[in-house]
């Protein structure tokens, strides 16, 4: 276990928010840079004073001048990047999903296995400061027993973004809306069962590829008698961008519906003598910041994008290696919330039809779908 860590930023473009709070942790020794982008690889490293800067992954894990690397690189090669650092023998975060197929997720759970180097998916909901109230209302009996969970993402990629998205079904990329639900629930999701609604206009749709704007599915949740809800969309849906979750129990209910708005408690009256159903309270709450959980040193950068989630995210990546621990989001809870989606994809395909989610703490083989 070191006693610092030497932590490699691979992608600078979202990346860039992460080095700066690298930088100042407590447990980092230095931070190195890598992006195939001479010019973005040039303005980072000099914004932030570093001379240790390659071009390609390659570069960087050749060098041996890390113990552990930041993905934040496109989502298609996530995959053969993360088997990559840790069959270098070093640790990988890597930005979300793990995959986009259940092939991909196995790849990388038997490479982290195999190393036994750290893998964390790093979810940025499960750390925002809406998330971090919830769980503090499900784990002090406040919400009461857990009786529904919602989760949806809706975002809109017409415009600029790679042409590569247009191919990309929806449910593909979904742990922004599974991880909170599941993490509140303290379950995986056994079963999906899921629709696509909608088609994909002809300028839109790429030959062979997904044909629906938007997605939304059930899945039975495992171990517990609990339905989730999660919807997510990419294309030809008026709304405006959100990352949202709502848990309901049978004293309480808690929604985030709109990101840049408060999110909404509920709260059941107990019921009256000769009243028709309970009363049911209802208020906006401002959940509140929670640098106090982090080193002094970053603490400040709660202030920054994806409702404060940056500095913890990195602390507990940090701390996990310099503790000699797996981090929250070990390399099974990714897989576990990177998999429902996959899974739920498939149900579209089949109009609906039941598909069973892999329970990736006993096997990591395939099941036959």
């Amino acid at each position: 276990m070191p006693s610092k860590v030497r932590i490699g930023v691979v992608g600078l473009g979202f990346g860039s928010e992460f080095v700066p709070i690298y930088q100042r942790h407590p447990d980092v020794e230095s931070v190195a840079l890598c992006d195939a982008n001479p010019a973005k690889l040039a303005a980072a490293g000099e914004r932030f004073g570093i001379a240790q800067r390659f071009s390609s992954l390659e570069d960087l894990l050749a060098a041996g001048l890390c113990d552990a690397v930041h993905l934040l690189t496109p989502v298609p090669f996530h995959v053969e990047q993360s088997v990559a650092i840790l069959e270098a023998g070093l640790h990988c975060a890597c930005a979300v999903p793990m995959a986009t197929d259940l092939e991909g997720t196995r790849r990388v759970l038997a490479a982290q296995r195999s190393s036994g180097k750290n893998y964390m998916m790093m979810e940025t909901m499960v750390y925002t400061r809406a998330f971090f109230h919830a769980k503090g209302l499900v784990e002090s009996g406040e919400l009461g027993n857990l009786t529904f969970l919602r989760g949806a993402y809706f975002q809109d990629l017409e415009g600029e973004y790679p042409a590569y998205w247009r191919g990309v079904p929806p449910m593909h990329y979904a742990t922004h809306a599974v991880g909170p639900i599941l993490a509140l629930a303290k379950s995986r999701a056994a079963k999906a069962c899921c629709f696509g609604s909608g088609a994909l206009r002809p300028d839109i749709q790429q030959p062979g590829k997904n044909t629906f704007p938007l997605e939304t599915a059930i899945f039975q949740l495992a171990d517990l008698p609990i339905a989730a809800e999660v919807t997510r969309s990419w294309f030809q849906i008026a709304r405006v961008y959100t990352e949202a979750f709502s848990v309901y129990g049978d004293k309480m209910g808690f929604e985030w519906q709109i990101e840049h708005e408060e999110p909404y408690l509920f709260t059941m009256e107990p019921l009256q003598p000769g009243q028709w159903g309970r009363q049911i309270q209802t208020k906006r709450v401002s959940p509140p910041d929670r640098a106090d959980l982090l080193p002094a040193e970053i603490a400040e950068f709660t202030s920054g994008g994806h409702h404060g989630s940056h500095p913890h995210l990195a602390n507990e990546f940090v701390c996990s290696i310099v503790e000699g621990r797996a981090p929250a989001i070990d390399a099974v809870t990714s897989a576990d919330w990177t998999a429902p989606g996959i899974c739920a994809h498939e149900s579209a395909l089949r109009n609906g039809e039941p598909v069973e989610v892999p329970d990736w703490t006993t096997s990591y083989d395939l099941p036959a779908l």
